[in-house]
């Protein structure tokens, strides 16, 4: 071994240069500046062919600036989601409070399988848990839950339990005969199907439940389909309640869903199901479950008061959940990941538990700290507890109700302003969210009538088709028709979830998880509409 050239290597890339590393760090900050300057989305066009065919790796060794020049023209091509004009979907822009928090955590690097390999940054988790816990259960005795790489498996971990609640020993012995099924609503999030299908349930038996125009499960429907279910002797392992549907913001009744599994599983004398909460989009309204509306400090507008105090009373159900599935990197603005599993009660996480001689890799782990005895990852990063915590004592409790309680005001301005157009419908009124869904049809339609025929059931196949054509049509135009930099880009959804008479429900959608986002955005979007025609 050339000694000189080792250690040349080992100082290059494993001796911390503060200097160099500063310097890159800087011309990369440098080049997101200038690039929050230009129109949103499209920066550069993307070739997967070129990048599949020139799969480069240097032969000889080179240096950080080396590292650097192979992936700047990719961050350079990445949006960051950071202009005032992005309103497409859940998605907003990370906070620099969580940068600190993911910097330090890409510092040191530590995995929290057990307390071995990450020290003090498992205690950090268990401190960003049992907060988030206390805030989201609305206080709770003995929480506990874990960082994840996403919301998918945040939810596959709550349906998980369940299986092993209604088999027990499903986990060494496998499901065998065993019919199982588990229960979501319309309008919930697509990931149900894929853990009904990774947990060996399979997709066909995750059964859906419609919802009602605010987008909550009809709780007479879960009554009837738990009924059907056990009597053709089917084992319930969950209920998946929705806590603001990515569409709409439709919230379940949690409470309500509780007396009702409780009550079946009695009658049929079945183990209850795990009643797991998928809040991956809407657990951000929690902030708000101490928001004083006599005295509003904000000076929130009197119609949105209102909606502030709705959403108090459907957040504080949320302790009759057994567990929850948590997205900071949704609208908390951290870093990804920050999924976040979270249980109630900690012993529940028994279910889920496997010892030591099932694991001799981790034989020193200890389950009071250790959650690789309890995992579905063995590798799990740090950034999820990093980014909270910095984000939540950075931004602060009140920081985050004036961010929460803005996106709310200014989805329901917009809701207001569409409301006075005739060729427009707002789908979700009845929601409470930083969500707008709604229909946009050609001038001299009457699109609330046209609402309100299709609720009825008077509206055939071939007519409701014309009208589905004509509201992507329109969508399509200002798509086409925007100025790039200056109008908020929108998106599309072909079914809201709502599905009165079996239709799916088109949607045009503006989601306000950007704080910069203001009333002149609103303003455009109304503008926008009017020059269509």
């Amino acid at each position: 071994m050339d000694q000189q050239k080792l250690s040349e290597l080992i100082d290059t890339f494993f001796v911390c240069d503060k200097r160099q590393i500063a310097e890159i760090f800087n011309e990369f900050l440098s080049a997101m500046e200038a690039e929050e300057r230009l129109a949103p989305g499209g920066l550069m066009s993307r070739n997967y062919e070129t990048a599949q065919a020139n799969p480069e790796i240097h032969t000889l060794p080179g240096n950080l600036k080396d590292a650097r020049d192979s992936v700047f023209p990719f961050f350079w091509g990445t949006d960051g989601w950071y202009s005032k004009l992005h309103l497409e979907n859940v998605k907003g822009p990370a906070n620099y409070a969580s940068l600190i928090g993911a910097l330090a955590c890409l510092l040191k690097n530590p995995n929290l399988c057990v307390d071995t390999y990450c020290l003090r940054s498992n205690e950090l988790e268990v401190k960003a848990i049992t907060s988030l816990a206390n805030l989201v259960f609305y206080h709770t005795e003995s929480p506990w839950g874990v960082f994840t790489m996403g919301g998918t498996i945040s939810n596959l971990y709550g349906g998980k339990i369940g299986i092993e609640k209604v088999v027990p020993g499903a986990m060494q012995s496998g499901i065998g005969g065993v019919k199982l099924a588990g229960v979501v609503s319309q309008a919930a999030h697509y990931s149900n199907a894929t853990l009904a299908g990774w947990l060996g349930m399979g997709t066909d038996q995750l059964h859906a439940v419609p919802v009602d125009r605010s987008m909550a499960m009809d709780l007479s429907q879960l009554e009837a389909k738990l009924d059907q279910l056990y009597q053709s002797d089917h084992r319930v392992a969950f209920v998946i309640a929705t806590f603001g549907s990515t569409d709409a913001f439709g919230i379940d009744d949690i409470e309500g869903i509780r007396q009702i599994i409780q009550a079946k599983a009695q009658q049929y004398s079945q183990p209850v199901p795990q009643l797991h909460v998928d809040g991956a989009v809407g657990w951000v309204t929690c902030f708000l479950n101490e928001y004083d509306c006599q005295a509003n400090p904000f000076q929130l507008a009197d119609s949105t008061l209102p909606l502030i105090q709705k959403n108090q009373r459907l957040a504080q159900k949320i302790k009759f959940a057994d567990s929850i599935t948590i997205d900071f990197h949704k609208m908390g603005w951290g870093h990804y990941p920050a999924s976040a599993f979270i249980v109630n009660r900690r012993e529940d996480l028994r279910y889920l538990f496997r010892t030591t001689e099932d694991m001799p890799y981790f034989s020193e782990a200890d389950y009071r700290h250790d959650p690789a005895l309890f995992t579905l990852e063995c590798s799990r990063p740090g950034l999820g507890p990093y980014s909270v915590m910095a984000s939540l004592n950075g931004i602060g409790l009140t920081g985050y109700q004036m961010l929460v309680a803005n996106a709310m005001e200014l989805a329901h301005e917009l809701k207001m302003r569409l409301e006075q157009l005739d060729y427009c419908k707002v789908l979700n009124w009845d929601t409470a969210g930083p969500s707008v869904v709604w229909w946009v049809l050609p001038k001299g339609r009457n699109a609330q009538e046209i609402f309100d025929r299709m609720e009825r059931g008077e509206l055939s196949a071939d007519e409701f088709a014309t009208y589905r054509h004509e509201i992507h049509r329109m969508f399509e135009k200002r798509d086409a028709m925007k100025d790039r930099a200056q109008d908020a880009r929108l998106s599309y959804t072909s079914s809201m979830g709502y599905q009165p008479h079996g239709l799916d429900i088109p949607a045009w959608k503006a989601v306000f998880f950007n704080p910069k986002t203001d009333r002149a955005v609103v303003d455009g979007i109304i503008q926008s509409l009017e020059n269509l025609v």
